[in-house]
C-alpha cells in the first residue's frame, strides 16, 4: 500500500509553509521602505533585548525596567500594525491608517519612555494617552487572536469600574475608569508587570533561538531524523509525523505554526501511505498540540506558569517530561495499532535516509539542544541560555554549507523572528489588563472562597468546575488567559482543599487549558489540519480527540500523584509509572482494536480493554488491582484468539511488519 515518492522532485522545506496559517503573508506585500522599517524595528528590538537582559550600561547607566518595557512596547506595537492586517482577508501592503497607528504607538511609547523614571518614582501618569495606548493594545490583540480575546480582555479589563455591582463571589473593590486605566497601563499590576516581563525577558530569547534553528534547517533535520528512525516500520509516515511534530512544536511553541510547518509535508506523506485524510489530519493535530508542552523549549504558557508560580523555568521543564512521554507513547501506540490492523507497511528502503547521513548533517542541531538543556538544568542560566545557544548555533552552522547563514537567509531569519515576536507580543501584552483587573479588585480571593463554598468543600467538584472553565475559555483560543485567571482563582482553592502539590495543580490547569484545540465543537488545531488534509473538520476533530485521549486523563492522575510530574516522593514512580504505561497500552488497544505484541482484539472486547486500561492507569491501589485482574483475563483471551486466527490464515498471507 506504500506509494513511492518521485526522487526527482525536491522535498519541500519544513518551515516553508509556516506562512500558511496566517498573516505573515503580508510581509511579502510590503513596499521596500515598509519592509526596511519592519526589519529595522525587529533588529532594534532584538538589540534592545540583549542590552537589557545582559545589563549592558551606557555611560555608566543601565536601563530601568520600566524604560526597557516602554521601548520594547514602542518597537513591537508599531510592528503589529505594519505586519498584521486589520482583516484576515487582507494580505496587501498596510494602508495609510495602519502606518499612522504605528507612528502614534511609537511616539506615545517614546514619550512614556522619557518619563519612565517619574512614572516609577512619583507615580506620573497621562490618562488620555494611556487610553489611546490601551485601545491600541486591544486592537493588536484582536488582529492576532480575533474578537473572542478582544472581548474577554475588554470585559475583565474594565471589570474594576463595576466590580461592586456583581453578586457574591464575583464582587470586588471598585475603581474609577481613570484609576483603572492608570493601573492597567502604568503600574506593575498591569503592563509594567508580569506580562511584559514574560515577553520581553523570558520568552524573547527562546523565540529568537527557535527562529535561528528553523532558519538553519532544524525543521528538515528533525523530519529526516524521524524518517531514519521510524520510516521503515509499519505506519512509518504517521510515526514520523508524531515524532517530527513533537520536535518542531517544542521549538516553535505554536500549535498552528507547527501544523502549517510540518503538516504540509507529513499529512501528504501519510495520505500517500494509505492513511485516511481525516486520520492523517488528526495525527498531525495531536502531535502538534503535544509539542507545545514538550521540553526543552515548550510554549509561552509554560513560561507564564514559571513566573506565576515563582519557580525557575527548569522546574516546569522537568515536571513536563513524563506527561509528554506518556502522551506521545499513547499516540504512537494508536498509530501503530491502526497500521497493523489495516495492513499499512513502512516506507521503502530507498526512501528512508540513513541515520549516519542524517547525523552527519544534523549534529549541530542536536549539539545545540543538548547545550540548551545543560544551560537550563545544570547551569540555571534561565534568560541567558537561549541567547548563548543562538550564538553556538550560528558558529556551528558555518561548518556545513547547507546550514550556512547567507545574507539572504539572515534577512529571512530576522524577518520571521520579528514577526514571531510581534505576534506573541500582541497576544500576551494586552493580557496585562486581565491581570490588573483581577488583582486590584481582590476578586481572586472571593472567587477562591466562592469555589470552595460552591463545591461544598468537595475537591472533585471544584476540579470539575475548573476543568469546565479551562475548556470554555480555551475554546475561544484563550489558553493563556484561562491559565492566568484560574491560576489566581481556582488553583488556591484546589491547593487549600486537597493540600495538593503546587506544580501539579498549575500544570493540571495548563493541560486542560490546551486540550480544547483538539476537542469539538471548536477544535481549532484539528480544523486547520483538516483544511490541509482535505477532510471533514468534525470527523478530524473527533478522531483527534480519540487519538489524544491521554491528554484528557493524565492531568487527573498527576494532580493526585505528583511523582508523575517528578514532584514529591519519587519512589512512588516504581509502581505508579508501570501501571500508567500498561493502562495506556490497553486503552490504545481498545480504541484501535489491536494489542501490541498480541494482535487484533475482537470488537466485543474493545470497550472492556478501555475500561480496564483506565482502571489500571488510575494511581490508586484498589483500581490498579482491579484493572490488572481484568486486563490479565482480557489479554489471555486476546492471545488465544490471535493464535487461533494465525493458525487459520492462508499460507500466502503477508507477514506483519515490525513495530515500534
Amino acid at each position: 500500500m506504500q506509494q513511492k515518492t518521485d526522487p526527482g522532485k525536491s522535498k519541500p522545506k519544513a518551515g516553508a509553509a509556516v506562512k500558511a496559517d496566517g498573516e505573515s503573508l503580508r510581509l511579502g506585500k510590503l513596499t521596500s521602505w515598509q519592509s526596511i522599517l519592519f526589519m529595522t524595528l525587529s533588529i532594534l528590538g532584538i538589540i534592545l533585548a540583549v542590552l537589557a537582559i545582559f545589563s549592558f550600561s551606557f555611560r555608566g547607566r543601565t536601563l530601568l525596567q520600566a524604560e526597557y518595557y516602554w521601548l520594547f512596547i514602542g518597537i513591537f506595537t508599531p510592528a503589529v500594525y505594519i505586519a498584521l492586517p486589520a482583516r484576515k482577508q487582507s494580505s496587501g501592503a498596510p494602508p495609510w491608517y495602519d502606518l499612522v497607528l504605528a507612528a502614534v504607538a511609537l511616539v506615545i511609547c517614546v514619550y512614556f519612555f522619557t518619563n519612565a523614571r517619574d512614572i516609577v518614582i512619583i507615580g506620573w501618569t497621562n490618562v488620555p494617552l494611556g487610553i489611546v495606548m490601551w485601545l491600541m493594545m486591544m486592537e493588536a490583540a484582536r488582529r492576532v487572536a480575533g474578537w473572542p480575546l478582544f472581548f474577554v480582555i475588554l470585559f475583565i479589563g474594565l471589570y474594576p469600574t463595576v466590580a461592586d455591582k456583581f453578586p457574591a463571589m464575583l464582587e470586588g473593590m471598585p475603581y474609577s475608569f481613570t484609576r483603572t486605566i492608570e493601573m492597567g497601563v502604568f503600574r506593575s499590576e498591569g503592563m509594567m508587570g508580569i506580562t511584559t516581563k514574560i515577553v520581553s525577558e523570558i520568552i524573547l530569547g527562546f523565540l529568537v533561538f527557535a527562529g535561528v534553528l528553523i532558519a538553519t534547517g532544524a525543521g528538515d533535520f528533525f523530519i529526516d531524523l524521524a524518517n531514519s528512525l521510524f520510516g521503515r516500520f509499519r505506519g512509518g509516515p504517521a510515526k514520523v509525523s508524531v515524532v517530527a511534530s513533537g520536535f518542531f512544536g517544542s521549538l516553535s511553541g505554536s500549535v498552528f505554526s507547527n501544523i502549517a510547518g510540518t503538516g504540509s509535508i507529513t499529512i501528504r506523506t501519510m495520505k500517500k501511505a494509505g492513511y485516511p485524510a481525516h486520520y492523517a489530519g488528526a495525527i498531525e493535530a495531536c502531535a502538534s498540540t503535544g509539542g507545545v508542552l514538550m521540553p526543552p523549549v515548550m510554549g509561552a504558557i509554560a513560561f507564564v506558569m514559571a513566573v506565576t508560580v515563582g519557580v525557575e523555568y527548569r522546574v516546569v521543564l522537568i515536571a513536563a517530561i513524563l506527561p509528554s512521554f506518556l502522551f506521545y507513547m499513547g499516540l504512537l501506540l494508536q498509530v501503530d495499532g491502526f497500521a497493523a490492523r489495516t495492513g499499512l507497511v513502512g516506507m521503502s528502503k530507498d526512501e528512508v535516509p540513513r541515520i549516519r547521513d542524517v547525523m552527519a548533517k544534523g549534529w549541530p542541531f542536536l549539539s545545540v539542544l543538548v547545550f540548551l538543556v545543560w544551560g537550563l538544568l545544570y547551569m540555571r542560566w534561565e534568560f541567558y541560555a537561549p541567547w548563548y545557544a543562538c550564538v553556538l548555533m550560528l558558529v556551528l552552522s558555518c561548518f556545513n554549507r547547507a546550514t550556512w547563514m547567507t545574507p539572504r537567509k539572515l534577512f529571512m531569519t530576522i524577518r520571521e523572528i520579528g514577526y514571531l515576536i510581534t505576534q506573541t507580543s500582541a497576544i500576551i501584552l494586552p493580557i496585562a489588563f486581565v491581570v490588573s483587573g483581577l488583582t486590584i479588585t481582590g476578586v481572586t480571593g472571593s472567587v477562591t472562597s466562592g469555589l470552595i463554598t460552591l463545591g461544598g468543600g468537595n475537591l472533585y467538584l471544584v476540579l470539575l468546575f475548573g476543568v469546565g472553565a479551562c475548556f470554555i475559555m480555551g475554546m475561544a483560543g484563550l489558553a493563556i488567559v484561562a491559565y492566568i485567571f484560574l491560576a489566581v482563582t481556582m488553583a488556591p482553592a484546589i491547593i487549600k482543599i486537597g493540600g495538593l502539590d503546587v506544580i501539579a495543580v498549575h500544570l493540571f490547569i495548563v493541560y486542560y487549558a490546551m486540550l480544547s484545540v483538539i476537542t469539538p465543537p471548536v477544535g481549532t488545531a484539528a480544523f486547520l489540519a483538516a483544511a490541509i488534509s482535505g477532510s471533514s473538520p468534525m470527523k478530524t476533530c473527533f478522531t483527534a480527540m480519540r487519538l489524544g485521549v491521554v491528554i484528557y486523563f493524565i492531568p487527573l492522575f498527576f494532580i493526585f500523584q505528583p511523582a508523575l510530574v517528578l514532584q514529591g516522593n519519587l519512589s512512588h514512580l516504581m509502581y505508579v509509572l508501570p501501571s500508567v504505561i500498561l493502562g495506556i497500552v490497553l486503552i490504545s488497544a481498545g480504541f484501535e482494536g489491536y494489542l501490541l505484541g498480541v494482535g487484533r482484539v475482537k470488537k466485543w472486547s474493545q470497550a472492556p480493554f478501555v475500561a480496564a486500561g483506565f482502571a489500571l492507569a488510575i494511581p490508586e491501589l484498589t483500581f490498579t488491582i482491579f484493572g490488572f485482574a481484568v486486563s490479565v483475563v482480557l489479554v489471555a483471551i486476546a492471545w488465544l484468539q490471535s493464535r487461533k486466527m494465525k493458525a487459520e490464515e492462508a499460507e500466502g498471507k503477508v507477514p506483519e511488519q515490525a513495530s515500534v
